[in-house]
């Protein structure tokens, strides 16, 4: 009796890359005095918020400080390759 055929799991398929066409051509151009005034008109309308709801209204307050943060961090990190590709200072 020969022995059973073991079942090979189907191959998964790739999931798509995540894009956000809207947010990266934002970002390609934004200053930081832009993305500020991103975040403010939300900032503002998170502090008015009153009774159960003034709880989610810190928590993504918090969350918009994190993401106000990292797009800081990102907009550094591109003015300093741009001045970094412009003083020619690339590897060779």
């Amino acid at each position: 009796m020969p022995p059973p055929k073991q079942q090979q799991a189907p191959e998964a398929e790739p999931l798509p890359t995540p894009s956000y066409p809207a947010i990266e051509s934002f970002i390609e151009g934004a200053t930081a005095e832009e993305v500020q005034s991103l975040f403010n008109p939300i900032k503002e309308g998170l502090d008015t918020l009153k009774g159960p709801k003034a709880e989610q209204g810190k928590k993504i307050q918090a969350a918009l400080s994190s993401a106000e943060e990292l797009l800081g961090i990102l907009l550094e990190t591109r003015e300093h390759l741009i001045a970094e590709n412009k003083g020619g200072k690339g590897r060779k």
